[in-house]
Order: structure tokens, then C-alpha cells, then sequence
């Protein structure tokens, strides 16, 4: 028996989106009904964030994408993240006193360039020649400009964000308010967060999406924009150069995938943890889940075991593909996840893994056209409000994903010029026989192959609703948002035996909330595969909405 959501499963018969934002969400329905397909969806969405959504988004951020082509009937994926600076040496991090690791706030935080907007471009430019579109890449940024511009109401989500990352009046040095681009950008002028629906603008990056609208996803990296964020960078001690803006470009990659009792799950490959989403799955199809049950002690048990067994292969092989090449055809075939899921034991948790940290500052964006045509993406900035640098009068905050970044040459995510770093980020798809059934994905860092995992489980073994599966009580194995300890957070309204019998079993357990944001926010569509009718779900933990059509 599936569980009742609290909200209902948004229902259309021609597009649909969903976003961790209702005003992103009726931007890109809105490019969906003016004849736009789902590329132009997403992108309209993402820079609507970008600006509504400033603590989880930004144009200083990096994306990933998977685009499904419904005509051929195949899966694209674009690499959309930035490589760190020519400068970037660990030597040079040495010599200005970072010798242990990349501060992961600040001017020397930002050492990777901004790959969103060249995705933007890159995904808009196959989408109009591949997909079809009546609608100009200007008119994407229709809303993105005007809430810039005009203003929006500050969610309860930015809010809460913001303050926790000022500090307090006795120590203002601690607080991302040290720095001034980030005070007069999302503080009041008396310094304060603005309240929940209180309405915010910021004229600087809407002079920027003008430009970008006008001028094309490349005048970000090759005209004005690119020479004063370099200039107020050089002021400050950055180390980013205009030839590493010049020389910046979104890469089309190969997918990974697996069969998940007869889905075909589409990931992301690596420089992305997308192999451990595809490790989980292929773990837990060695297993007979309508057996466990959904909800026991015994499925949550054997999802974190699975997701320890795949965390400890991500951890050896992903960091930048060119520099090293991770063996996916072994770690993804049927003989080795076989080998992984005898390693479980039912009764007993494993020794406690060590994952290094990873929050999750994201969002994550899904559309479906009237041609049938899919995207999955999400666009980054590391941390919440990633470096805390706004690069002066351009508006645009810097993500610090390049803090991730090792200062031991021997390990794998080691710093290096012109390298892309380890990145959480994975979009995801499942497609029945070539044809698209589902659009998901999550932000939370360490949570998203986990969440990946509960909804395809809840879904494709228990027959859940789509916003049943989004809505279910989550687990996350790992560290996030500052924490100092590898716990399995439980939201509240798991069961107490089923605490209690994960407690027995070895697991380091915390009770968090009931509908805790350190779970991440799910969004999601399916597509019905005898009806065609979209399904659109988004998490109540967040700001999200799905909308159709």
C-alpha cells in the first residue's frame, strides 16, 4: 500500500516542469507554451534562479545536463563545469599559506571559471538545431531580467540561508558580510537579512543578463563582463585571468548507464559522482526489495550499505576524466556490483566510512516538451552562496567548487591548472525500451545518489506516486552542511523500531526533522508510458513547484 502525499502529482498532456522554485517553474512553462522546447525550458528556469534562488544558484556556478532527444530516441550529456585557472598550482596555494587545503571561502575560493553560462549556450544552440524551438534566445530571459530588475519576494528559504551565513555583531569578521560585494548584494542597507517576503533587487546582475541576453552566452567569457570580473578579482588577491574566461567551453560527453530491472538508467560520468548513483542501483538489484519491504529496517540498511560500497569507488576514481580515466565498463558490469552486494551484511554495519566533506548548494531543473523531448540538469555553486565573492558591479556570485580541490599531489582530486574538479553534481534519466519514462534528480551534495536511489526504488519496486516517492521519509549517509561527523540522518517520521533496529545494527543514527532540507530537494517527471501524460513533482522540503500544461 503507497502512502498518501501531501501535495498533489501535477498532471499535463503537452509540457511540464519542475524547480526548487514556483517562479523559475512558471518561467520555463511559460517558454514551453510560447513554442520553446525543453532546453529553452530549463535555461529559463535556471536563470530565473539565479536570481530568486542566490544561496543555491547563480551564473558563477557550473552545470550538468542530459538531454533526451524523443525523435532519435537518445541521450546527450554536457558537461557545463569550469576548469580551475592557469595560476592555480599547489605550489602557488602554498606560498599564500594555504598549505593544508583551499579556503573554502573567499578570493582564493573562486579558482574556477563560471561554466554555466557557456552550458546555457552550448545546450540552447543543439536545442534549436536538433529539438526545434520558436522562440529567441533573448526572450529566455524575459523573467530572469525583471525580477532582477523589478524585484522578487525572498522565500523563507533564502532567508533562513542568509542568516545563517552572517554572523553575529560581536564578530562580523566570520560572516560572509566581510565582504562587501556580498553586503550590498543580499543585505539590507542596516546589514540585516531582508524577511521572508520582503521584495529584493539587484540591478548589477540584471545589467549582466541583459547582456548576456543580448550579446550571447560567449560575451560573458570574451567581453566586458569577463574584463571587470578579472579586474576586481586582481584587486583582491584572485587568481583567475581573462585567457581562462577566453579559453572556457562546455564539453558533450558520453552517459553512463545501467539496467535497473529493465530501466535503462542514464547518469552522468565523472568528472561527476554520477557512477555512484548507477553503483547503488546496480548494488540493489542484486536484491529482491518487494521481499525487504519498503520502509523496514532492512531497506534502509541495504540502501547505506550499497551507498558505502559505491562511495568507496567514487572516492578512488573521480576527479577530472583527462587526468585520470576511472575503469566504468568493470565498476558498472553485473559481475562486479554482484561481487559488491555479497560484501553486505544483512545483520551488521560495516565499519564506518569516511567521506570527505561535500555540501550541496543546488539546484536541480527538469522539463519535458510537447515533442516529448527531456531535460535533466542542475546548476551549482558548491556552498551556500559559494565563495560569498560577488565579483563587484557585474552582480555575478562566485561559486568556490574549486575548494574541493586536494593540496596533496598524491591525491586523485588533486589541484592542477586547467583542471575540472570532483563535482556532486548528477542529473539523471530512466528510459523504458529508448523511450523516456523518467526526469530526476536532487540537490544535498552526498544525499543526491541516495535520493536518486529512494526515488527509482520506491517508484520501479513499490509502485509509489511520484510525489509519494519525492514526499517519503529519506535517509542520508554522509557528511554535509559543516557537519563533523558521518552520521545516517533519519527524518522524524521514520518509525521508531525502525530507528532502534538500524541502531542495533551498527549505524551511527541522528533524528533530524521531519521534512529536513539536509535531505535536499527532489524534483521530478514521468512520463506515463501508455498515456503520454506528464507527471510533475517537486519536494515540500524546498521552495519547489512543479508546473504543466
Amino acid at each position: 500500500m503507497t502512502p498518501t502525499a501531501h501535495r498533489p502529482t501535477v498532471l499535463g498532456t503537452r509540457g511540464m516542469v519542475a524547480t526548487p522554485h514556483y517562479l523559475a517553474s512558471a518561467a520555463g512553462l511559460r517558454v514551453l507554451q510560447a513554442g520553446g522546447n525543453a532546453v529553452d525550458a530549463v535555461i529559463a528556469a535556471a536563470a530565473v534562479c539565479s536570481v530568486v534562488y542566490p544561496h543555491m544558484c547563480s551564473i558563477g556556478g557550473d552545470n550538468f545536463w542530459l538531454i533526451y532527444d524523443a525523435k532519435g530516441r537518445t541521450v546527450r550529456a554536457l558537461n557545463g563545469s569550469g576548469r580551475s585557472g592557469e595560476r592555480c598550482t599547489i605550489d602557488l596555494y602554498t606560498r599564500m599559506g594555504s598549505a593544508n587545503a583551499i579556503p573554502s571561502r573567499g578570493f582564493l575560493a573562486a579558482n574556477t571559471v563560471p561554466g554555466a553560462v557557456d552550458g546555457w549556450a552550448t545546450a540552447h544552440e543543439y536545442g534549436r538545431w536538433s529539438l526545434g524551438t520558436k522562440v529567441l534566445w533573448s526572450s529566455i530571459f524575459e523573467e530572469a531580467i525583471e525580477y532582477a530588475e523589478a524585484g522578487y519576494p525572498v522565500t523563507p528559504s533564502q532567508a533562513v540561508w542568509t542568516a545563517r551565513n552572517i554572523a553575529d555583531e560581536s564578530d562580523p569578521q566570520r560572516g560572509l558580510q566581510r565582504w562587501e560585494g556580498f553586503r550590498r548584494t543580499y543585505l539590507k542597507p542596516d546589514g540585516r537579512p531582508y524577511p521572508p517576503g520582503e521584495v529584493m533587487k539587484q540591478p548589477d546582475l540584471a545589467r549582466t543578463l541583459k547582456s548576456i541576453a543580448f550579446g550571447g552566452g560567449r560575451f560573458f567569457y570574451e567581453g566586458d563582463i569577463t574584463r571587470r570580473i578579472v579586474r576586481y578579482l586582481d584587486r583582491h588577491g584572485g587568481v583567475l585571468t581573462e585567457r581562462d574566461f577566453y579559453e572556457h567551453h562546455a564539453d558533450w560527453v558520453d552517459p553512463i548507464r545501467v539496467d535497473y530491472r529493465g530501466y535503462t538508467v542514464h547518469g552522468f560520468p565523472p568528472n561527476t559522482q554520477g557512477m555512484a548513483a548507477l553503483l547503488i542501483l546496480s548494488i540493489l538489484s542484486h536484491f529482491d526489495l518487494k521481499k525487504v519491504g519498503e520502509g523496514t529496517t532492512d531497506y534502509y540498511h541495504l540502501q547505506v550499505e550499497a551507498t558505502k560500497l559505491a562511495f568507496a569507488d567514487r572516492d578512488r576514481w573521480v576527479t577530472d576524466p583527462t587526468c585520470i580515466q576511472a575503469p566504468l565498463d568493470r565498476l558498472l558490469s553485473r559481475r562486479y556490483t554482484e561481487d559488491r552486494a555479497r560484501m553486505i551484511n544483512m545483520t551488521r554495519s560495516v565499519a564506518r566510512y569516511e567521506p570527505g566533506l561535500m555540501k550541496g548548494d543546488t539546484v536541480y531543473i527538469g522539463a519535458v516538451d510537447a515533442a516529448g523531448n527531456g531535460v535533466s540538469m542542475l546548476q551549482s555553486i558548491y556552498f551556500d552562496f559559494g565563495s560569498g565573492i560577488v565579483a563587484g558591479d557585474t552582480g555575478v556570485l562566485l561559486q568556490n567548487r574549486g575548494s574541493f580541490f586536494s593540496l596533496d599531489p598524491t591525491h586523485v582530486n588533486h589541484l592542477a591548472p586547467r583542471k575540472r574538479t570532483f563535482h556532486t553534481l548528477i542529473p539523471a534519466m530512466l528510459l523504458k525500451d529508448d523511450r523516456l519514462f523518467l526526469v530526476y534528480g536532487a540537490m544535498g551534495g552526498e544525499g543526491q545518489p541516495q535520493t536518486q536511489s529512494a526515488l527509482v526504488s520506491r517508484i520501479v519496486d513499490f509502485g509509489f506516486g511520484l510525489q509519494e516517492s519525492i514526499e517519503a521519509p529519506r535517509w542520508l549517509y554522509g557528511r554535509t552542511w559543516g557537519m563533523t561527523t558521518t552520521d545516517l540522518c533519519l527524518e522524524a517520521r521514520v518509525p521508531e523500531p525502525v530507528v532502534e533496529g538500524l541502531r542495533h545494527r551498527g549505524h551511527p543514527v541522528r533524528v533530524v526533522g521531519a521534512w529536513d532540507d539536509v535531505m535536499g530537494h527532489a524534483q521530478a517527471i514521468l512520463i506515463h508510458p501508455e498515456t503520454g501524460v506528464r507527471h510533475g513533482g517537486a519536494d515540500p522540503r524546498g521552495d519547489g513547484q512543479a508546473l504543466g500544461y
